[in-house]
């Protein structure tokens, strides 16, 4: 049985000026899948995650979203406020952390969403207020050990190093609770320990929240070693979509960007 759809996107193209970045583009997300979208530099991979997550709005098409109480939306045209509220999370290929906040408030920032008081429990400190401050850091607390980083909760987050700096943004993501994760290149930079690790933590991280992942990696065996789908983009088009077993046989792949 098929399970539920998380994002469709139907003939998505954008574009800048004369450059067509993406041309219609095809996918669609089910619950709980891990799915990686591949391909050269200039491809298009983060144009798509930009589109997807309301950086950008498509030219052409539609994209579709069902959020956190099943209801389907269209996203063309939502902010990326707004696709944080209806579940959708993402991180960056270049880190963007707010580096001179601690590593916790890095986290808190995205609990704010979730908060109950309102502004007069706050400016009155109200118990209301009190109740929120004590859930927020407990919960980023709860955060940052799965990533191993509670230690480090009050060092400014500019201060870590660039491994741990790049699982504080996965673990500000979470912090919004979302239900569709896209994470642009989260190995980049990493050592081949550091990758191996974030392996292990990205199958953690779909099992035990229970989200539905969008990976872009350049890291193949990274891609081939947790992916159950992978999509190829070569020249903003979707060239080929399959099991890794398939992506690594592909005549057209081999040729566009996985070499022999």
């Amino acid at each position: 049985m098929q399970s539920e759809m998380v994002l469709q996107a139907n003939n998505v193209s954008i574009t800048f000026g004369g450059l067509r970045a993406v041309n219609e583009f095809n996918c669609e997300l089910f619950a709980g899948e891990l799915v990686g979208l591949i391909g050269p530099n200039g491809a298009g991979k983060t144009t798509v995650f930009n589109m997807l997550s309301g950086v950008y709005s498509p030219t052409e098409g539609q994209i579709n979203f069902w959020d956190k109480s099943g209801k389907v939306r269209v996203i063309n045209k939502m902010n990326p406020a707004g696709h944080c509220r209806i579940g959708i999370a993402r991180t960056f290929q270049n880190i963007r952390l707010f580096g001179t906040l601690s590593v916790a408030d890095n986290v808190k920032v995205a609990l704010h969403n979730s908060r109950h008081a309102n502004p007069l429990d706050v400016i009155l400190r109200l118990p209301k207020f009190r109740q929120d401050e004590k859930w927020m850091q407990e919960k980023s607390e709860q955060l940052l050990s799965i990533f191993k980083i509670d230690s480090k909760k009050d060092e400014l987050a500019k201060n870590l190093p660039y491994g741990e700096q790049r699982k504080l943004e996965i673990a500000r993501a979470l912090a919004s609770s979302p239900k569709l994760l896209l994470l642009d290149e989260p190995a980049a930079g990493m050592n081949g320990q550091e990758t191996e690790d974030l392996m292990n933590l990205i199958a953690f991280i779909r099992k035990e929240f229970n989200v539905t992942i969008l990976l872009i990696e350049h890291d193949m065996r990274l891609v081939m070693g947790i992916c159950e789908r992978i999509m190829v983009l070569d020249y903003g088009r979707k060239i080929a979509q399959g099991t890794p077993d398939e992506i690594r046989q592909n005549p057209q792949v081999i040729k566009a960007y996985l070499g022999n």
